[in-house]
C-alpha cells in the first residue's frame, strides 16, 4: 500500500521491447518533431513578418501554430529520451508538469479552432460586419480568453488529479502522463471529483463541437449560393483546411476519451494518443499551406529571402 506522497516517479509505457525498434521509434519521433518545429516555425515567422497577413484569420493561425509547438514539445522529447536511453521513468513533478502543459495546449488548440470557425462564419455569412465583429481588439480578447480558459482548465485537472492518493503502483499504460491512466492508480473514491471535472470539460467541448457543426452548415449553404465559380473556390480554399484540421483533432480526441472500456488496450491507446498529440502538430502546417495561396506565397518568400541572405 502506497500513496502519492511516497511516489517519486512513474513508469511510462515503453514504445518498443527491442533495442532496434527503440532506436527506430526515436528516429521517427525526431523526424515528426523536426517537421512540426519547421512547419509551425515557418507559419509563425511568415505571419509575424508579412504585413499583408496581419488579419484575424492569420492571427488565429499564428496562435494555433504556437499551441502545436507547445503540444509536441510536451510529450515527444521525453518519449525520445526514453527510447534513446532505454528507460521508462518520469519524475513525479515532471509527470505533473507534462499533464498540465498537455491539457493546456490541447485545450487552447480546441478553443482556437472554435474561434477560427467563428472567423470563417463571419467572413462568409456576414462579410459586411466582419470589420466590426472581428476588429483587432476583439481578436485579442478572444485569443486571450482561449488561452486563459485552457490554463484554468489544465490547472484544475492537474491539481485535482495529483491530489488523489495512489496505491496501485506507479506504472502508467501510456508513453506520457495522461489523466485516465493516473486515475487507474487511485485507491480513493475521491477520483469521482476528477470524473466530474472531465464530464464538465466534455460538455464544454461538445458545446464547441455543436457550434462548429452549426457554423459549417451555415457556411456551406452560403458558399453554394455564391454565383461565381471563382468565388466558391476562394471560399472553400479558406474553409477546407480548417475543417480538415478540426476533423482530425476532434475525431481522435473524442474516440480516445469516449471509446467504450471494452475497446481499451495498451496498443490502441498508444496509437490514438499519437494521433491526437503527435500527428496534428506536424500535419497542420502542411494542411494550411497546401490550400492557402497567401500563406504559401509568404512562406516561400520567407525561405527564399533567408537563402539569399545566407
Amino acid at each position: 500500500m502506497s500513496n502519492s506522497s511516497s511516489i517519486s516517479h512513474f513508469l511510462l509505457l515503453a514504445l518498443a521491447d527491442t533495442r532496434q525498434l527503440q532506436l527506430l521509434h526515436f528516429c521517427l519521433l525526431l523526424g515528426i518533431s523536426l517537421a512540426a518545429l519547421l512547419g509551425n516555425g515557418l507559419i509563425i515567422s511568415a505571419v509575424a513578418c508579412g504585413q499583408h497577413l496581419h488579419t484575424p484569420m492569420f492571427f488565429f493561425l499564428l496562435n494555433l501554430a504556437l499551441t502545436d509547438l507547445g503540444s509536441i514539445c510536451t510529450t515527444v522529447p521525453k518519449a525520445m529520451h526514453n527510447s534513446l536511453w532505454d528507460t521508462t521513468t518520469i519524475s513525479y513533478t515532471g509527470c505533473a508538469a507534462q499533464l498540465f502543459f498537455l491539457l493546456f495546449f490541447i485545450g487552447a488548440e480546441f478553443y482556437l479552432l472554435t474561434i477560427m470557425c467563428y472567423d470563417r462564419f463571419v467572413s462568409i455569412c456576414k462579410p459586411l460586419h466582419y470589420g466590426t465583429l472581428l476588429g483587432s481588439r476583439a481578436c485579442a480578447h478572444m485569443a486571450a480568453a482561449a488561452w486563459a480558459s485552457a490554463f484554468l482548465n489544465a490547472l484544475m485537472h492537474m491539481a485535482n488529479t495529483f491530489s488523489l492518493p495512489l496505491c496501485h503502483g506507479n506504472a502508467l499504460d501510456q508513453f506520457f502522463c495522461e489523466i485516465p491512466h493516473i486515475l487507474k492508480l487511485s485507491c480513493s473514491k475521491s477520483y469521482i471529483r476528477e470524473l466530474g471535472l472531465i464530464v464538465f470539460s466534455i460538455c464544454l467541448s461538445l458545446g464547441c463541437f455543436v457550434f462548429i457543426v452549426f457554423s459549417y452548415v451555415q457556411i456551406f449553404r452560403a458558399v453554394l449560393r455564391i454565383p461565381s465559380e471563382k468565388g466558391r473556390h476562394k471560399a472553400f480554399s479558406t474553409c477546407l483546411p480548417h475543417l480538415a484540421v478540426v476533423s482530425l483533432f476532434i475525431s481522435t480526441v473524442m474516440f480516445a476519451y469516449l471509446k467504450p472500456p471494452s475497446m481499451s488496450s495498451p496498443s490502441l491507446d498508444l496509437v490514438l494518443s499519437v494521433l491526437y498529440s503527435v500527428v496534428p502538430p506536424a500535419l497542420n502546417p502542411l494542411i494550411y499551406s497546401l490550400r492557402n495561396q497567401e500563406l504559401k506565397a509568404a512562406v516561400w518568400r520567407l525561405m527564399t529571402g533567408w537563402f539569399q541572405e545566407h
